[in-house]
């Protein structure tokens, strides 16, 4: 039972922190984490770089996703009782993609004045640098850590009406960009951001086939924290081919790979191999 008292209730605020360069942090979620009672942490041994970096000398708790559920309760009976906690992630926006969520819902049953501290975003960073249609965008986190599990999960987006967003891991990256390719091709567009606002920040534009060889030739690339987004498909595929060429895609795509059909009808009709590929994904899932 959360108890509760005559004292008017604390506010939770709900603070961005820097996903890398710790100056990327607004005035107003410094002074918010140094007036606060308690700053609730992903990880405090963590956020003690940021808080000494900016004098921020709160009383911290751990809140990760191991515990959240147990302590959660007992953070809300204290913001009842008139504290005033912040909730930050290691990195970025909390709940995306972070710890969070059983505080804020509880927060919200109970009516606890919730109150957003916006700031950075990896998600958002890349997407602001990436030269993708971002009308609309999927954003789907952490893709499953397991190979059959993750291409299950691209073969569902099929056909690319939006721009889809996800993380991925060090550990991980070359072999989804490779599921990545085989699923949409090697033409399909995307954007890359690596170690963003970090010392070794990397971001790439172009081809799934020019990442992939990227990532192979050189294994440094494959390390640190990753988002990658993948351009959407216009909806106007249907109407960039004649009757003719969606004919000859429809029947070589009976008897053949999407790849190998697009790559004969683009041959022959010499016409753009991707639109052709667009569009045989499309009657795929049609």
């Amino acid at each position: 039972m959360i108890d509760s008292s005559d004292k008017p209730a604390g506010i939770l605020y709900v603070v961005a922190t820097p996903i890398g360069n710790l100056d990327d942090i607004t005035i107003r979620a410094i002074e918010v984490l140094r007036s606060c009672d308690l700053v609730a942490c992903e990880d405090t041994r963590h956020s003690q770089r940021l808080f000494q970096a900016h004098s921020i000398n709160s009383k911290t708790k751990a809140l990760h996703q191991h515990n959240e559920n147990h302590d959660s309760e007992k953070i809300v009976s204290q913001i009842k009782n008139g504290l005033n906690v912040a909730l930050i992630s290691d990195a970025g926006t909390p709940l995306i993609s972070d710890p969070g969520f059983p505080l804020l819902k509880l927060a919200h049953q109970h009516d606890i004045q919730v109150i957003p501290i916006p700031g950075p975003s990896a998600l958002i960073t890349l997407l602001s640098v990436a030269a993708l249609n971002t009308s609309p965008f999927v954003f789907h986190g952490f893709l499953p850590p397991k190979s059959k599990q993750r291409l299950h999960a691209y073969q569902s987006w099929s056909p690319l009406d939006s721009t889809h967003v996800f993380y991925e891991s060090s550990h991980r990256i070359l072999d989804s960009i490779k599921q990545l390719t085989e699923v949409f091709g090697g033409e399909t567009e995307i954007a890359m951001g690596r170690e963003l606002t970090k010392r070794f920040e990397q971001v790439f534009r172009g081809s799934a086939a020019d990442l992939l060889t990227l990532l192979t030739n050189n294994p440094k690339n494959q390390k640190g924290e990753f988002v990658i987004a993948i351009q959407g498909m216009k909806n106007t595929v249907h109407s960039q081919l004649t009757n003719e060429q969606t004919a000859l895609a429809n029947t070589l795509n009976q008897h053949l790979p999407p790849k190998l059909a697009a790559k004969i009808v683009a041959e022959h009709y010499n016409i753009n191999k991707k639109q052709v590929y667009e569009f045989i994904l499309t009657q795929a899932t049609t």
